[in-house]
Order: C-alpha cells, then structure tokens, then sequence
C-alpha cells in the first residue's frame, strides 16, 4: 500500500487551490464596461504624446540638515515608436472594452486639459 508523502499532499492542495481559484483569475482578465475603459486607456494616450517626469528639491530639518533632490522620468514605447495618441487609445479601449471608443480621443471633450493623477 502506498502511503502519501508530505510532497503528494501539497501537490494535490496546489492543484485543487488552482481549480478553485482559476475561473476568478480567469474573470478578473475579461472586458471592462466601455466608460471605464476610456478612462483608463487615456493615461496610455498621454503618455504616447509625450514623457512624464518630476524633479523634486528639499532640504531636511532637525539635528541632521541635508539637502537632496530626485529626478524621475516616464517615457513609454509608444512615444520612442512615434505612435498616434489616438491610435493607442483606440486600441487600448478595444483591447479592454470589446468594443471600439464612443468617439475619438481627439473629440474627447478631457483630452487637451487631460493631465494624469499622481500616484
């Protein structure tokens, strides 16, 4: 009579773990309602029309003053391959949604004030 091992057990845990959890794994990777798509993707769309970045300065107070600064920098590949905004955003909302924009990013009454939130 085979006895099971400490390694069986754990194997058939995982396999049972991941038939439990896989359709809502499988869930979370399907469409988004079309409005929340938009939203979404109009941060790929500015980030294709031009890099991103921050630079910061302070000096700290107390016993130990110092002075530092940072610097950061976002540019994402569809700004170095020179990709239409609005071809980006097109796609991002069909690859999201399903469906294709409710109108064109540039008819998008956010699109020219549009600024990103900050993390």
């Amino acid at each position: 009579m085979h006895r099971q091992g400490r390694g069986d057990r754990l194997m058939r845990g995982a396999a049972i773990m991941s038939l439990l959890i896989g359709p809502v794994a499988l869930a979370a990777c399907g469409p988004i309602p079309l409005p929340q798509a938009e939203r979404v993707c109009m941060e790929d769309a500015y980030m294709a029309r031009a890099p991103r970045g921050s630079v910061g300065v302070g000096i700290g107070s107390g016993g130990h003053s110092r002075a530092y600064g940072s610097f950061e920098i976002s540019v994402s590949s569809d700004y170095i391959m020179g990709r239409d905004p609005a071809e980006v955003y097109a796609t991002c909302v069909k690859r999201r949604s399903g469906y294709p924009p409710s109108r064109p990013l540039y008819e998008h009454p956010g699109w020219e004030g549009y600024r990103p939130a900050r993390k």
